[in-house]
Parts: C-alpha cells; structure tokens; sequence
C-alpha cells in the first residue's frame, strides 16, 4: 500500500538558511513531531545554503489535509516557530505524490 508524500521545497532569503535550519531542527520539526506529523527528511539543499526541503508523509490525502489543517491551527504553530519561520521564506514549491513505505524508508534512512 502506497502513502502520500508532501515534498516542501523553499528558496529562503538570503543569509538565512542556518538560522532557518536551526528553527526548523529545534522547534519546528519537533513540534510536527509532537502532533503525529511524519517528517521523512529536511535540511539545507546540497547546492545552496538558503535552499531547503522538507519532506513529510501521510496515509492519504484526506490525512494530509486534516492533519495540516490541526496543525497549522493549533496555538504551538501560531504562538512558536511560524512567523520566524514564513519571514525567511521567499518562495515555496509544493509537490505531493504516491511512494511505497519502502522508499519512504530508504529517504529517511538516507539521511538527505
């Protein structure tokens, strides 16, 4: 059985994908965590510092928008990371597809 994968792909204003990495690595991604979200993979890109990915999975696209939708609601999202984080966005690509468990395994298993 397949799972739905989110793949976020963010050009972040210049100088600041360090700080955005630490924001994302300290707050962000264990807040995701915290809620049940299944980040897969993030970081820096390999080519460009303030270029970044994140990757999370879901059982299907109706868990994809119900879970986003708790998410990005909730008081932890608002009140935590979320402006620190959108003022160092400059422009955001989303794309959504269908993996097996097992590649999504060997993504995160990979280390990206």
């Amino acid at each position: 059985m397949s799972r739905v994968i989110e793949i976020l792909l963010y050009t972040l204003k210049p100088g600041t994908g360090g700080e955005f990495h630490r924001i994302m690595q300290e707050i962000s991604v264990p807040l995701h965590r915290k809620v049940g979200m299944d980040v897969v993979a993030y970081g820096n890109s390999l080519h460009d510092p303030d270029a970044y990915y994140l990757i999370r999975s879901y059982d299907s696209l109706d868990h994809l928008g119900s879970s986003q939708d708790a998410f990005y609601k909730s008081e932890a999202w608002r009140n935590g990371p979320r402006v620190d984080i959108i003022e160092r966005i400059s422009t955001s690509l989303k794309s959504v597809v269908s993996l097996s468990p097992e590649a999504i395994d060997e993504l995160r298993r990979s280390g990206l």
